[in-house]
């Protein structure tokens, strides 16, 4: 059974948004960061959507607004389960994110906030199913989209000058340019020239959009992908790489962060290899909530009402809670050996 796309390609972008040098703050939450930064602004697609997609009962493209997805944390547990628009069981990538500087959580959808107003904790405008260029089979805000829409708020005094002066924002592409209804995947993008060009036309789409946001004040940058086994998804990926450190790495304050070998090491590694939570996780390609019923999939009910999915015990043994998209337990061990280099790299001063 084929349970995953053939290529992942993540990217996490970092931005201080602040015309000038931030101010040498510590705080406890910090976790030992000499920055204070009080908000984030999210961009990108499902693996950071906590909510933009409508929460439209039945449809497809709103599994995450249903039961097991956002709460659901082992079989046992008494808590009642609450979706929270997350792609996961409870928290996600944005979500840890949030935690290594001075946020509980990451910040509140874009679809669930009022026009007129901005959270503390910033705002998260990334759509589950979002690609750098439209995707056929997803209609949703492109990247471009959702930086427009940052720009309308900023323009309009939504969202508050202060408010950037302490803020980061964070851009996390998946791959959905790479899969099934993108221009990668109608059969003209077969071979690996033709990826290699394609490939190239993202990444220089993403760097158009980060440098709109380093116009707004935007000081530091971050990067990062990874890919599961496949010829051409892991050719794909590299060639992804190296656009990406060509292009954006050698940009004053931009740093690339390495997920592909995060998620490799756990996941996806030679036996006695990887990484030492790769220990933690049983059946490592499996997800947790899975389906084996013609049409169905993790969230999905019959018109009686039956669960056309199954799911497993305990969330936090697996690496992945769906086809696509890491448990809480996943993205807890990935950001955990992430978070170093990154709270590094927010600790840089600003490069003039």
């Amino acid at each position: 059974m084929k349970l995953l796309p053939t290529v992942f390609l993540l990217l996490l972008v970092f931005l201080a948004l602040d015309d000038a040098r931030v101010e040498a703050r510590g705080t406890p939450r910090a976790r030992g960061s000499r920055h204070q930064w009080s908000s984030m602004f999210v961009f990108g697609d499902d693996f950071v959507d906590n909510g933009n997609v409508p929460d439209i009962t039945g449809e497809k493209t709103s599994r995450q607004w249903s039961y097991p997805y956002g709460s659901y944390r082992n079989s046992s547990w008494s808590g009642v389960p609450v979706p929270t628009g997350r792609f996961s069981n409870y928290r996600m990538q944005s979500d840890f994110i949030g935690m290594f500087t001075i946020l509980d959580v990451g910040p509140p959808s874009y679809e669930q906030t009022s026009d007129q107003s901005c959270d503390s904790s910033g705002m998260t405008f990334a759509v589950g199913g979002a690609g750098v260029f439209k995707v056929a089979a997803n209609k949703v805000r492109t990247l471009a989209a959702q930086v427009q829409a940052f720009k309308r708020l900023v323009n309009d005094g939504v969202i508050e000058t202060r408010q950037l002066h302490h803020s980061v924002a964070l851009i996390a592409i998946s791959g959905n340019d790479y899969m099934s209804g993108s221009d990668a995947n109608n059969g003209f993008y077969s071979s690996f020239d033709d990826l290699d060009t394609y490939m190239g036309n993202v990444v220089t789409e993403i760097l158009d959009n980060v440098a709109q946001l380093q116009t707004l004040g935007v000081r530091k940058t971050s990067s990062n992908n990874y890919t599961t086994c496949d010829l051409l998804g892991n050719y794909g990926a590299s060639v992804h790489n190296k656009y990406l450190k060509q292009m954006i790495g050698e940009r004053d304050n931009v740093h690339i962060l390495d997920l592909y070998t995060a998620f490799t090491d756990i996941v996806n590694h030679a036996p006695g290899e990887g990484s030492d939570r790769s220990k933690d996780f049983k059946r490592k390609l499996t997800p947790c909530c899975e389906s084996s019923y013609k049409g169905g999939y993790c969230g999905k009910l019959s018109s009686s009402g039956k669960h056309l999915y199954d799911l497993c015990q305990n969330p936090d043994k697996r690496f992945y809670w769906d086809e696509t998209h890491p448990t809480h337990a996943g993205w807890e061990a990935v950001m955990e050996a992430l978070e170093q280099p990154l709270m590094e790299f927010l600790d840089q001063d600003y490069v003039r």
